[in-house]
């Protein structure tokens, strides 16, 4: 009886540790954190694998997996987790890039803003949702604005803190705009502040990354000062 209470006053300092270190909001680096057999695992045996271990979580918590309306869940789950939320992990969704040459020989900034996003915490794997607002320069070559919502998309759609989610976003239009002239901002929600712990349900983040032209406080407070504006259609 004492060694078993001994090992859970252990597993509740352990615990407070974790929520400790998760608090404090540390990543590792700019790269998503991945092993390197991530994905020699295809994606029906990933999603048998986590509907398994995702009944068993639903179990220890006590639900009653004959009902009619859970017993489906952890198929829902594990395919939400693969195919949706989580499929920013792989490579193979990275969207494709297409440049065009600016024949407008616009040389003015471009700022696609409010573009909406939903990533997850890695911390506590719950939702942060917000805007993402971008700008660049065109180095002489331009892409599809719907492709500047498609890498915020990719880049969301995985486990994220988000300081790194705006780098990745920043360093990827940089490598395929071909320019260092690249300014993004978010702004976000996240459901571990609002929903849990201090339940500050009115907070939001803000991050931010400014390169190229963009380091100039002139081009910085223009773009922000649009991205700040109503714009009423």
């Amino acid at each position: 009886m004492k060694q078993k209470e001994t090992l859970l006053n252990t597993q509740h300092e352990l615990n407070n540790m974790e929520d400790d270190f998760a608090e404090d909001h540390v990543g590792s680096s700019d790269s998503t954190p991945l092993r390197a057999d991530a994905f020699e695992m295809d994606d029906e045996l990933k999603m048998e694998l986590i509907s398994k271990h995702f009944k068993e979580i639903m179990q220890i918590l006590g639900l009653d997996l004959t009902d009619d309306s859970l017993q489906g869940t952890p198929h829902r789950v594990a395919k939400m987790y693969v195919q949706e939320v989580f499929s920013g992990l792989n490579p193979a969704n990275k969207p494709k890039v297409r440049l065009f040459e600016n024949k407008y020989k616009y040389d003015q900034m471009l700022v696609e803003k409010d573009i909406t996003f939903y990533s997850h915490c890695e911390h506590h794997f719950v939702p942060i949702y917000g805007k993402a607002h971008v700008a660049y320069f065109s180095s002489g070559k331009v892409i599809g604005l719907s492709k500047i919502n498609r890498v915020v998309q990719y880049y969301a759609k995985r486990p994220q803190v988000q300081e790194r989610l705006t780098m990745q976003i920043a360093n990827e239009l940089k490598e395929v705009l071909q320019t260092e002239d690249v300014a993004v901002v978010l702004d976000a929600t996240h459901m571990c502040v609002s929903s849990r712990g201090v339940n500050d349900t009115n907070s939001m983040t803000g991050t931010a990354f400014f390169d190229g032209k963009f380091k100039d406080q002139s081009v910085k407070t223009e773009f922000l000062n649009y991205i700040n504006s109503k714009t009423d259609l």
